[in-house]
């Protein structure tokens, strides 16, 4: 076990988490809580811990991919990236930019993503790809609350 590889993995992956949360600090005070939300939405003080441990549990995932000198595969260190920088965006499109549809748009990319990065760790490691599945089953649901959100607040003119 590599503990520098270890701390720098979940840092790495819980700074994605810390930027994104910078985007919905106001809106969630504000524009948020306006909103029309379907009967299965969370409690909002859900949020910040489940992101938390899902963050970590990333982390851990790439962590037994470094570790594992899986980081070397390109498409992979690319997929890897890319999921988090779609989970990054979605924040801003979604809160800051007040749009539940970018945020959609975002968040189906963000599946789709996660999807490939799971099947491409899976090729190298159980381990990792179990350390995701929660992830993947997390942001399936937000892409459900988020559609759920789009049509109950959809203004129609």
């Amino acid at each position: 076990m590599n503990l520098l590889r270890l701390v720098a993995s979940v840092i790495f992956v819980l700074l994605f988490g810390l930027a994104g949360s910078y985007f919905t600090s106001q809106s969630v005070k504000t524009w948020y809580p306006q909103l029309q939300k379907p009967f299965f939405t969370p409690p909002d003080w859900l949020f910040a811990p489940a992101w938390a441990a899902i963050y970590f549990l990333i982390g851990l995932a790439l962590y037994v991919c470094w570790q594992n000198n899986f980081w070397n595969n390109s498409k992979l260190r690319f997929f890897f990236f890319l999921q988090l920088t779609l989970n990054f965006l979605w924040s801003p499109l979604f809160f800051s930019l007040q749009s539940p549809l970018l945020g959609f748009i975002d968040i189906l990319l963000l599946d789709i993503a996660v999807v490939i990065t799971l099947v491409l760790i899976l090729k190298h490691s159980r381990v990792a790809t179990f350390l995701m599945i929660p992830y993947l089953f997390w942001i399936l649901f937000a892409t459900i609350l988020n559609f759920a959100i789009l049509i109950l607040n959809l203004k129609i003119e």
